[in-house]
């Protein structure tokens, strides 16, 4: 009987021993699975293949995102993210999980994504868009965005109807972009009223002794503007001091010669003892303001403007700035401000705006206030992550509205994304075949670019056949 029992104690130990055995076994397995799950998720974002490496650790938190439940069977795995692939290399990288809010895409100049099921989106830059290179063909899926922040004269196939509604969405100078970067250039309100650079005009009087009314610094001559043309003209007028390479007529420091000192103390400190700034845009278009236009302001320099058609819609106050628009001639632009220069009452309500701190333009400070991105401002993200998320974050709402069973919203850009006319020249100084320069290019290249343009429409590169048969809707 002993003997039995201790038979059965035996067996009933070795079953116990089997039992946690195989608990152990099954632990080990359920662990290594989740290790090769990580595993796995890492590969996903790697070219395809597989990697073992880890992603960092501190993107892991977009992986659950709140009410967000993704369907394995889906376009997108629940570990994977969408791909936003910018086709000119403007970031210079290779793959980077960047978060958008509450939602995540990775982001990549990485080419070999052309064909991955998760690329969503295709970043081109103005500068480098070119209709000879394109990602084609074009699925019905895959969203087109465009960045042009640069001067128009860049790349004028981009004003045309036949290209700029290739894109869904948009960021441009325009205001009626999808990200508006009209304001690119200004910092914010408190460096047009800051009195730091301002010189007393009593000062200013006294330095009219040796100084000009007028002051023009340009290196880039001969632009679509014909700037150098109207300066020119005005010069026979009144007096106006040149520091650039365009028309130069007086000399800078040594040490303020190079291009890069144009945002130094110093230069600023010249500027600042003249009445008034030529400040002319290299290109004529509707909302395309450059530091031109914002420099003088800061300065509590009057500036004398022509570019922007618009820029009257800009300008810290209705009289904050002089518009050469409003002139016939330059004759009668140097006679008003000949008339400003030797009257304080009527030069001081220029300024006026700037010694009170007051900006009454609300339209200014809105766009200030609620854009999504900072100049020089480390505490805020750049106009280039501005323009990632707002694509990241507009494929994500299109996500969720197919899990919804609901059609997805499709965007599409319009000729007022990027208005500009065709460049002209000034009817007092016409082109003449004196010699070959950059001024007798613009025209007949806005010209070209229209053909180029309306190929595109014509070829199977059009909007409709770029999508393999998708139409866009006008947003």
């Amino acid at each position: 009987m002993v003997r039995i029992q201790r038979g059965k104690l035996l067996a009933f130990c070795l079953c116990v021993m089997a039992t946690v055995f195989l608990l152990i076994t099954l632990q080990v397995v359920v662990e290594l699975g989740k290790f090769e799950g990580k595993k796995f998720k890492s590969s996903h974002l790697k070219d395809g293949h597989a990697q073992t490496e880890a992603e960092p650790l501190h993107l892991h938190p977009f992986i659950n995102r709140e009410g967000l439940a993704l369907n394995r069977e889906k376009a997108l795995a629940a570990d994977g993210f969408p791909i936003m692939l910018w086709w000119s290399p403007l970031t210079g990288e290779t793959g980077r999980l960047g978060q958008c809010g509450a939602d995540a895409c990775f982001f990549t100049i990485n080419r070999t994504y052309l064909h991955h099921h998760r690329t969503k989106a295709f970043l081109f830059y103005g500068t480098d868009f070119s209709i000879d290179s394109l990602p084609l063909p074009r699925k019905a899926h895959h969203d087109w965005a465009l960045f042009h922040e640069e001067s128009p004269k860049n790349n004028y196939k981009l004003f045309h109807q036949p290209v700029i509604t290739l894109f869904n969405y948009t960021a441009t100078f325009s205001r009626h972009s999808h990200l508006p970067l009209t304001t690119q250039y200004l910092e914010g309100t408190e460096v047009l009223t800051s009195l730091r650079y301002l010189v007393p005009l009593r000062s200013k009087n006294h330095l009219r002794k040796s100084l000009a009314p007028l002051v023009y610094v340009q290196s880039d001559c001969d632009p679509p503007s014909d700037r150098d043309s109207y300066v020119r003209e005005l010069m026979t007028y009144i007096e106006v001091d040149s520091y650039g390479e365009c028309l130069r007529n007086k000399p800078l420091p040594p040490q303020l010669s190079n291009p890069a000192s144009m945002d130094a103390d110093g230069f600023y400190r010249i500027l600042a003892q003249y009445k008034f700034i030529l400040a002319f845009e290299n290109a004529v278009c509707n909302d395309y303001i450059t530091e031109k236009l914002w420099r003088p302001l800061k300065l509590g320099v009057v500036p004398v403007y022509y570019g922007s058609p618009s820029i009257a819609d800009w300008l810290p106050s209705n009289r904050s700035a002089i518009l050469v628009s409003e002139f016939s001639h330059p004759r009668e632009l140097a006679s008003y401000i000949r008339a400003l220069d030797q009257d304080d009452r009527r030069y001081q309500a220029y300024i006026e705006w700037k010694l009170k701190g007051e900006i009454s333009n609300q339209r200014l400070l809105t766009a200030l206030r609620e854009r999504k991105w900072g100049v020089q401002d480390v505490k805020q993200d750049n106009y280039i992550d501005a323009f990632e998320c707002m694509v990241c974050t507009k494929v994500w709402d299109n996500i969720r509205l197919r899990e919804k069973g609901l059609p997805p919203k499709r965007w599409q850009a319009d000729v007022t994304h990027l208005s500009c006319p065709e460049p002209t020249v000034f009817a007092f100084s016409p082109l003449v075949p004196r010699r070959r320069s950059l001024r007798e290019m613009w025209i007949p290249s806005f010209q070209q670019s229209k053909k180029e343009a309306r190929a595109l429409s014509r070829c199977h590169c059009g909007a409709e056949s770029l999508s393999e048969g998708f139409q866009f809707p006008a947003s």
